[in-house]
Order: structure tokens, then sequence, then C-alpha cells
């Protein structure tokens, strides 16, 4: 039995999607998966009214009897895994280890997301005045609007929805209209969930169809109080302009131009795998890619020479195969903006190694050796985010030199340092070193855990989704203060005396 026919129980059938506007095509062989339907201004204000009944209904339930729900759903996941990372394999392109990595993204945080539906902890706070006490409690905020993007098409919804959940919300998803099946599968096995758990309502948690417009419904939409949103710079931009117009909260997941460093002790064996890794995996196609390199002169030679044997043996084809390394693109577009920033880094002077197309006997899929583009100085091609495997490769001599390259770009998500020495480590993590959300050493700037609070600074957009305390986000605080006294002395002395 074909791995996808398990999610047939929960009724999601592929062979049933071949009706709609919005055509789902495998950046594998360019095959047509299904269509569904795109969701019109009617149908979200629907969809919109409905969440806001789930939402009075779901907040009354406690946070651990929430929690509850969030924990069968990832039991369900983890029955389905082997389906749901076939459906990304083939909405997405992602080779078959990664594609099940992310699929385990979605249960980590169910995971998560369950135990800390017990530790939503507030404040005591001490009073100024006799017979008084001051708490901080944090109530359940309102349906949340989630937009997510292609690359992750399960988790990046997970990581809002799982917290979104548990803090007593109902959730609204607008995934990318190039990923409209693996939204339609994991809705589906949350729907089945939620059907037998008595205190779950209805419509607690909705999928809408579409492109831009439907974005740009519920950002200007005040029932969603929360925006949730991955993609580009020039989305962000956009949807916190409009969420900010009518006084709501957005948390931006932005785009990311993130550099390693090699320093002189680097382990060099190790520096090339990691490199190699953020570099070429997921065929470029992450936030988190490391773009942008630099390398200490005195390493410099032996390093790249290691990259370039590494990268002439990446496996590239069908990601389906075992061995295969580096699979498609995810479509036509992002090929054409990846030989067109290697123009521009040729004109700029670099010295470009792989990049081409690759033919893939009976796949039509983008596929693409990963590139290495030796660079004097950073141009304007190396200064912004290109969706492929390109690394921009950069000599240096001192460490302030290196940390001043990594924070040279206008995103602020990821970085790492490949080394040995302690003092250079913690320069690079202190408020000296670098500007990004995320800092690692003797790893590279991807492969995130779920338990770390997850985004960056600049125009990444500065939001936080996840672990750590990124569910405040998703809850409104509320200070509280009791008087049990029976009397009734003011704050900062102030008198005010009346008969």
């Amino acid at each position: 039995m074909n791995a996808l026919d398990s999610l047939k129980s929960v009724g999601f059938d592929l062979a049933q999607l071949n009706d709609g506007e919005i055509v789902s095509q495998s950046p594998i062989d360019g095959q047509t998966l299904g269509r569904v339907p795109a969701t019109d201004a009617a149908g979200v204000q629907s969809v919109l009214e409905r969440s806001v009944a789930a939402f009075h209904q779901w907040r009354r339930v406690p946070a651990p009897r929430r929690g509850e729900l969030v924990r069968l759903f990832g039991e369900a996941v983890r029955r389905h895994k082997p389906a749901l990372a076939e459906l990304i394999t083939l909405e997405v392109g992602k080779i078959t280890s990664e594609a099940a990595g992310e699929v385990q993204e979605v249960i980590d945080i169910c995971d998560f997301a369950v135990g800390l539906s017990r530790q939503l902890y507030g404040l005591t706070i001490a009073s100024e005045r006799p017979g008084h006490h001051m708490q901080e409690r944090w109530h359940p905020y309102g349906p949340v609007g989630i937009i997510t993007a292609f690359n992750f098409p399960m988790a990046v919804w997970s990581w809002n929805a799982a917290l979104a959940l548990i803090c007593g919300n109902s959730v609204v998803w607008k995934p990318s209209e190039k990923t409209p099946l693996t939204a339609l599968a994991l809705a589906a096995l949350l729907d089945d969930v939620a059907r037998a758990f008595p205190e779950a309502p209805a419509n607690l948690s909705s999928v809408v169809q579409g492109g831009r417009e439907v974005g740009e419904w519920l950002a200007a939409d005040p029932r969603l109080p929360l925006i949730s949103a991955t993609g580009s710079t020039r989305m962000g931009r956009e949807v916190a302009v409009t969420v900010a117009s009518r006084f709501g909260r957005s948390l931006l997941e932005l785009g990311g131009n993130n550099a390693m460093i090699v320093a002189p002790t680097a382990n060099e064996d190790l520096a090339v795998r990691a490199i190699t890794f953020a570099a070429a995996g997921t065929a470029g196609q992450r936030c988190t890619t490391a773009r942008r390199l630099y390398v200490h002169s005195s390493r410099y030679d032996a390093v790249v020479s290691r990259l370039k044997r590494a990268y002439s043996s990446l496996s590239v084809g069908d990601p389906r195969v075992t061995g295969t390394l580096v699979g498609p693109l995810i479509d036509a577009s992002s090929f054409n903006a990846m030989q067109a920033a290697l123009d521009g880094a040729r004109r700029a002077g670099g010295r470009v190694h792989g990049g081409e197309r690759v033919d893939v006997a009976g796949l039509a899929g983008h596929y693409v050796r990963p590139a290495i583009v030796e660079l004097e100085k950073p141009c304007a091609v190396s200064d912004q985010e290109t969706f492929a495997p390109i690394l921009y490769v950069f000599r240096y001599d001192t460490i302030a030199e290196a940390i001043a390259g990594n924070n040279a770009v206008s995103q602020g998500l990821s970085s790492s340092l490949i080394t040995t020495d302690l003092m250079e480590a913690e320069l690079f993590l202190s408020a000296e070193g670098s500007d990004c959300g995320i800092a690692n050493i003797n790893i590279g700037p991807s492969g995130a855990e779920i338990g770390g609070a997850f985004g960056g600074e600049k125009e990444t957009g500065g939001g936080r989704e996840s672990g750590s305390d990124a569910w405040k986000a998703y809850m409104r605080r509320q200070t509280q203060t009791v008087n049990y006294s029976g009397a009734l002395p003011l704050a900062q002395g102030v008198k005010f005396d009346v008969e």
C-alpha cells in the first residue's frame, strides 16, 4: 500500500483533489499532484466568523486539557509520519530524510507544547501598598492568523499552531499556494483528532487557500489580533504595516542571509561538513541556509579546495532515491533567480564554481549543482538573499573583520563560527559579536531545535517562534491588583481624602 493511502482514514485522498484553481505541481518532475479551490473573500469572512466562535469556547477549556488535544494530535502525526514525509517530498522536493525530519519537528513541538500547557506562568509582584497584592496573568489572545512559506510547509505552521492552541486560541492557516496539499493533509489529521475530543469546538483550526490577496484579507481583519507570517522581507513589510494600522500584533519570520566564519583554529573536517550541509541542504531553500562564508586567510586555500571537492561529490537528483543529497528547486522562477544572481556575481568579479543545471533522466524539474562563488569583497548580490544553493566566500584576517562582515547585511537571522579558540567563541556570542537572533559555535546556522526561540533581527522581522518563552506572543498579559485590607492606601503616597 502506498504510504499516502494511510491518510484516507482521516479524509485526505490525493486522488480526489482534482477540482480547483490552485494547482500543486511537484518540483520533482513538474507533474500535477492535485488541484484545490481558492478561498474567496466571502469564504474568508465565513471562516473568520466561525473561528471567533470557536475561540470563545476554547478559551474556557483548562490549559492542561488543551494540551491533551495537542498530545493526541502529535500521536496522530507520529502514526502517519511516513505519509506526511512522502507528501512533503512530492510537493516541495525535499530528500526523504529531510522530509521526515520536518515531520519530526511537528511531533517535537507538540511534545513541547503539551508540557508547556501546565507552565503558562505569570508573576507575583510585591505591592508598595499594605493589604494589597499584585500578580501578572496571561490570557488567551484570540484567533491567530498563520501565513506560511513553501519551504517548511508543515513545521512552521506547527510551531505556531501547537502553541496557539495550548494558549487557548483558534487558528486560521493560509499556506503557500505552492504547497496546498501538505496543509490539507495536516489539517485533516487535526480535524480528525478534534472531532473525537469532547471539549474541542468545531472550526478550531481552519485552512484558507489562495494567493497574496488571501493573506492581505487576513492581515487587514481586526478579528485576528495576531498575524504570524513567514516569508520574504517584502511580504513581511506589507503585513507589518497593515496589521499595525489596526493596532494588531504581528510575528514576522522573514529573510535570512546567514554567514559562517571559519577561524584559524577550526576543525577542518567538521567545518567542511557543516558548511556543505548548511549551504547545499534543502537545495539552499532554508531561511537559515549558509549563504556567506568568511574563511581566515591562513585556512582559505585548504578549506575552499576541500569544499569544491565536497560540492562536486554531492548527488543531485530525484529526492526519492536513496543517496540523493540535493533535490530540485521549487520552480522555474527560483532557477532563474539563481542564474541571475550568479551572473551578477560574475560581473562583480566573482569566480563561480558550479551552479549549472543538472539533467536528471526522465525528470523535468529544475535541478542545479550547488554553487561556490569566490569574491574579493561583498557585492549587491551577496548582500541579498537568493533562495538557492549559492555560497559566497570571502577571506578575512581578524575576528573583528569577520564579525563586521557577518553583521553587514540587512538581515539578522542566523550565524555561526567554527573555532576552538574560547576567546573568539565568547566574543562572537557577546554583545559585540553576532547581531543575529541565532548564533552557533561549531555547527552551521541551520538545524534549529524546537526548545529554543527561533527568529532574527533587522529585516528578519524580530519575531520568535517555537521554544523558550515564544508562547507569550500568543497571549495577552494582564497586571492584576487585589486589595484585601478594607482600607484604600494610594500608590506613590498620594493623598486624596474625601468625606
